[in-house]
């Protein structure tokens, strides 16, 4: 099967790829802006009829869409998770044969939903700022388009590979500083929330599974379970032998929809390496926005229809991200 890959170069896409290449079944072509790529094309400059005519080329039979901007302004956010997706649309639509398309869409997209439900595909979107309404933007596109396509929903992702910049790639780097000079106490923002927590590497096999079943709409890929984010961390902390304390500090952990920084080809939740922190301005003011504290997919359909699960326990999740972090020079 040919597989067009779009976003390889971000946390999800990373992993995609790589699991995409163990299936000796897949011949995958990589399309993106960096010269790493098979095909170097803008996604959110190049017009849909240029990119049919590289679509004519390859003949995909499936097209995965990883790319899009986490952060950076509404302009930015509007051009890489909406324009952009308009214009994977337009541009299979126009191909000689249409390709199926696997598109990565978020849990943002939901906005804030009741305390300890899990929340369904057939839940009422509605997301709080930019990203979110961007996000939605871009999956209302796909699922009018016409096309054989599904929109995989994803929740919170960790494991290796996390920017440094996320919740747990913050953490981890503080511990491993923390470690190094001696110091006994790390700062984390509020981390009473509850999230859906799922492996990069289960991401990666539920989007190899979507690419090759007959699944359509929108499709949730959690773990099914909301664990609040202190006991996460502190699954981190055992695994870095850290006995200091963690402080947290009277700012919530928001959305990205919720955050002031910079576009890339990063996934939902996980700010670009070296950016600012979860729920905080360049100038250091909290982004102004709606905490959503719970997070929980009903994962029925995931399984149901494209007869996937999690394999990857948290702990394990985490322990990878101290590992990588600790190897770090």
């Amino acid at each position: 099967m040919r597989v067009l890959l779009l976003g390889a170069d971000g946390f999800i896409g990373r992993r995609v790829t790589d699991r995409l290449l163990m299936d000796q079944e897949l011949q995958v072509t990589v399309l993106g802006r960096r010269d790493s790529a098979d095909i170097r094309f803008d996604l959110t400059t190049g017009s849909p009829g240029a990119l049919a005519r590289f679509l004519d080329a390859v003949a995909p039979q499936v097209v995965i869409n990883c790319a899009g901007a986490t952060y950076g302004s509404s302009r930015t956010l509007i051009r890489s998770n909406t324009l952009a997706v308009a214009t994977v649309c337009e541009a299979i639509r126009r191909s000689r044969e249409p390709a199926r398309l696997v598109h990565v869409g978020s849990a943002a997209e939901y906005g804030p939903v009741p305390g300890g439900v899990p929340v369904s595909e057939q839940a009422e979107p509605r997301p709080v700022g930019p990203y979110g309404v961007s996000k939605l933007a871009g999956t209302e596109l796909v699922l009018a388009s016409g096309l054989d396509a599904a929109v995989l929903r994803v929740f919170d992702v960790v494991g290796p590979g996390a920017p440094t910049a996320s919740l747990f790639g913050r953490l981890a780097e503080g511990l491993r500083r923390a470690l190094e000079r001696g110091e006994n106490q790390v700062r984390m923002p509020d981390l009473s929330g509850y999230r859906d927590f799922v492996d990069v590497r289960d991401v990666a096999r539920a989007i190899r599974a979507a690419a090759v079943s007959a699944a359509t709409g929108v499709v949730n890929i959690g773990s099914g379970h909301a664990v609040r984010a202190r006991d996460a961390a502190q699954l981190l902390v055992r695994a870095s032998g850290f006995e200091g304390a963690i402080v947290e500090e009277n700012r919530q952990v928001l959305l990205p929809a919720q955050v002031a920084g910079q576009s890339g080809d990063h996934p939902p939740g996980h700010p670009l390496p070296g950016h600012r922190a979860e729920g905080q301005r360049p100038e250091g003011r909290p982004a102004p926005g709606e905490p959503v504290p719970w997070r929980q997919a009903d994962v029925r359909t995931a399984r149901d229809r494209l007869g996937w699960r999690t394999q990857v326990p948290l702990e394990e999740s985490l322990g990878d991200v101290w590992l990588e972090t600790a190897c770090r020079v």
